[in-house]
């Protein structure tokens, strides 16, 4: 698919950093902190699909940060959820090679002012075969390829590689593909439709971080339409 970006080149000291933005805010998306609480992704539709193809790009460019900013979306209906696993985060990706220090991410937001467009093509058939690679290979706990998080500034930070990368873009895709077909999805109910939990860094105490998505269609909710149906009247 198609993605369109918002380009940066922001500069601190001598570094100078290639930082993109989709083009259209995910509005009706949020993130809750996944070191918080409860850590999870609420979105509907596009913003699910939108993450899929974002997380697909960041597996292929080591040497940029792809930054989503979901703090100032639309308020959803399941907010006060959000609010008790700690409230809104933006997003972070960024490969581990490229070594960006969460500390140093301020600086590098405030620069982001003037942007230029930039329009990208994803690649689904590499994503799916590198998601599969990780797979493969995600049961030696010492593997480097885990999404690690961290948190700085209201800003969960996903550090990874390709194949990882790869891994969540799938999850994403399949999640926003199963959401719209959830059951009681149009009277405004969440639905759990995936999970990036196991693409996070092996942990066994009760406390491990987790990242879970799920579903919520965007109101009104008597104008959702399941995919497939020409019509879905409330109550069907």
């Amino acid at each position: 698919m198609r993605l369109r970006l918002r380009r940066y080149r922001p500069r601190i000291g001598t570094v100078e950093y290639r930082v993109v933005q989709p083009w259209s805010p995910l509005r009706h998306t949020a993130l809750a902190d996944p070191l918080g609480e409860y850590g999870v992704v609420i979105g509907d539709h596009d913003g699910l699909s939108g993450l899929a193809a974002l997380f697909s790009f960041a597996a292929y460019s080591r040497r940029t940060v792809v930054h989503v900013p979901l703090r100032d979306g639309v308020p959803l209906a399941n907010e006060a959820f959000i609010d008790a696993s700690g409230g809104r985060v933006d997003l972070v990706l960024a490969h581990h090679s490229l070594g960006i220090r969460p500390t140093a991410w301020p600086r590098i937001r405030r620069r982001l002012t003037v942007g230029t467009s930039l329009t990208v093509a994803t690649n689904e058939a590499r994503t799916e075969r590198d998601a599969a690679a990780w797979l493969r290979q995600s049961g030696y706990r010492d593997s480097r390829e885990w999404l690690r998080p961290v948190t700085y500034a209201r800003t969960a930070f996903l550090i990874g590689s390709r194949d990882v990368f790869a891994a969540a873009s799938q999850e994403f895709a399949a999640a926003a593909g199963r959401g719209p077909r959830e059951p009681g999805v149009l009277k405004g109910y969440l639905a759990l439709v995936g999970s990036l939990t196991h693409e996070l860094p092996p942990d066994d105490s009760l406390r491990r971080p987790e990242l879970d998505i799920t579903f919520q269609a965007r109101r009104p909710y008597h104008r959702f339409k399941r995919p497939g149906r020409k019509r879905f009247q409330a109550g069907c």
